[in-house]
């Protein structure tokens, strides 16, 4: 349920009346840990499944998040009652409410849980598995949010654990024969690739198909298209044809 006033019915603030991830508050929980890959990474993670969100969404309902609130508890500070993953998708939900890009997302008035959220471990990762009641990131996720994929991705080691929401708790993925880990939902397997993205040769996360074939950023995508155009006027030219450009 979307609200079409300014204020939710229930008297909560809603998206636009809460703090963005760009906000003072939000940057001082964000700042430590952070590096240069991780705007990046983000990007590179939402390119790559669009057009799969396109299949399965094809009137355009869902939403993904970078660094966005999602508020779970109305609290005097309101940033205090909200996570902020550094990736998030929901699906069933508008992009837009009310013609505004929305500013955060807010449980309370939308109900309908994230599918997948990504966290990057900062420092040793006991906050991203921090299990203490109605404190601890792990324990908020697990009992309030519940999103049904929760990764934790550990950049200096280049590692992830995936936790799957099942029957109210979360249970630990075991990697495939691949070593990616399924969310099958979406007929995709999420795991670490190295190689060169946005001229950077790091460990990525990224998502594949079902298959095992990698998901390509537009990037990639764009390359792929005009190497399969070079191969196309080299056959050309060798049969003697000019092609046209």
């Amino acid at each position: 349920m979307v609200s079409g006033d300014s204020t939710a019915k229930n008297g909560f603030p809603d998206h636009t009346q809460l703090l963005e991830s760009d906000s003072t508050p939000v940057l001082a929980k964000r700042t430590v840990g952070q590096n240069w890959q991780e705007h990046f990474q983000g990007i590179l993670l939402t390119e790559s499944i669009k057009p799969i969100l396109q299949k399965y969404h094809p009137d355009g309902q869902y939403c993904i998040g970078q660094d966005l609130g999602i508020y779970w508890k109305m609290t005097y500070t309101p940033e205090c009652g909200a996570e902020f993953p550094k990736w998030f998708y929901v699906p069933n939900v508008p992009p837009i409410i009310n013609g505004e890009i929305r500013h955060s997302y807010v449980l309370w008035q939308e109900f309908i849980a994230p599918l997948i959220v990504l966290e990057f471990v900062s420092g040793n990762g006991d906050k991203e598995r921090d299990k203490t009641r109605w404190k601890g990131k792990f324990w908020i996720y697990e009992q309030v949010i519940h999103p049904a994929f929760y990764c934790i991705y550990e950049v200096n080691k280049a590692s992830i654990e995936v936790y799957h929401f099942i029957e109210g708790q979360y249970q630990l993925l075991a990697a495939n024969e691949r070593g990616h880990y399924p969310i099958a939902v979406l007929g995709i397997e999420l795991g670490i690739w190295q190689g060169k993205y946005q001229n950077l040769e790091l460990p990525w996360l990224r998502f594949w198909d079902s298959q095992g074939n990698l998901l390509l950023s537009g990037e990639e995508r764009a390359e792929l298209e005009r190497q399969k155009n070079d191969r196309l006027i080299a056959q050309l030219k060798s049969l003697g044809i000019e092609p046209e450009v």
